[in-house]
């Protein structure tokens, strides 16, 4: 008993000391998504009802404290910093581009069924079965980062919901040459500079750090995500 109210009390503190993030989804981007988006984020959290589903220890990049990718770039260095990973992969000869995922059905199910368990647990069967069409959303940006040699080696969903974007999906063959950085950074870096040209978005979003297995945690930090508590608004 004694246990469980240190816990709750040590959560009320962690939950007090969290900054607090303004999202707010826009339906005008597509209003079917954004609002099933809306109600998956704002539902009662599966273990703690008092608090929306995807609100506390939310992982985001406020991209409105960098004034460019460089900027971005240069806050990533360091020990624990993913700067030094993303170059890596980068003189190895991987490259980001936009991609249509039905151009590329096999590769991404080959990235799916690379690994049996991932950050802990069994591949969902969403990813072990073969998907013969994706459907693109227009509110989506798909993304791939492909080796020297153009085989597909990681891939990425990036939904547009408001004042921020969000990963939906981001995966890629388990490697040392700084793959998934590279990815991550890139995008970055592009919505950056649709900032600097008037349309980005303030935040981006990769799902939370509450619940995230310790090595996930370190990814996201590594690449400058910070947890937030989030305020959500629906226009």
């Amino acid at each position: 008993m004694l246990t469980t109210l240190t816990r709750h009390c040590q959560l009320i503190l962690d939950v007090a000391r969290l900054p607090v993030a303004s999202l707010c989804f826009d339906t005008s981007l597509n209003p079917e998504d954004v609002r099933e988006t809306h109600r998956n984020f704002t539902r009662p959290h599966p273990r703690y009802k008092v608090f929306g589903h995807k609100q506390l220890g939310v992982a985001l990049i406020d991209l409105r404290r960098h004034a460019c990718p460089t900027a971005y770039l240069d806050s990533l260095t360091g020990q624990h910093g993913g700067a030094g990973y993303a170059s890596k992969a980068r003189r190895r000869g991987y490259r980001l581009a936009e991609i249509d995922r039905n151009a590329h059905i096999d590769e991404i199910h080959d990235i799916n069924t690379s690994l049996a368990t991932r950050q802990g647990r069994p591949m969902d069967a969403n990813y072990r079965e073969k998907k013969l069409h994706y459907d693109t959303q227009c509110n989506f940006r798909y993304y791939g980062v492909f080796n020297k040699f153009g085989k597909l080696m990681a891939y990425s969903n990036v939904g547009r919901y408001g004042n921020f974007a969000a990963f939906s999906q981001l995966m890629g063959y388990r490697n040392n040459d700084g793959v998934m950085h590279l990815m991550v950074t890139d995008i970055v870096a592009l919505l950056l500079l649709e900032r600097q040209a008037g349309g980005g978005p303030d935040y981006l979003m990769y799902d939370t750090f509450f619940g995230a297995q310790a090595g996930m945690r370190h990814f996201k930090t590594m690449l400058g995500f910070v947890p937030y508590r989030a305020r959500y608004s629906l226009l």
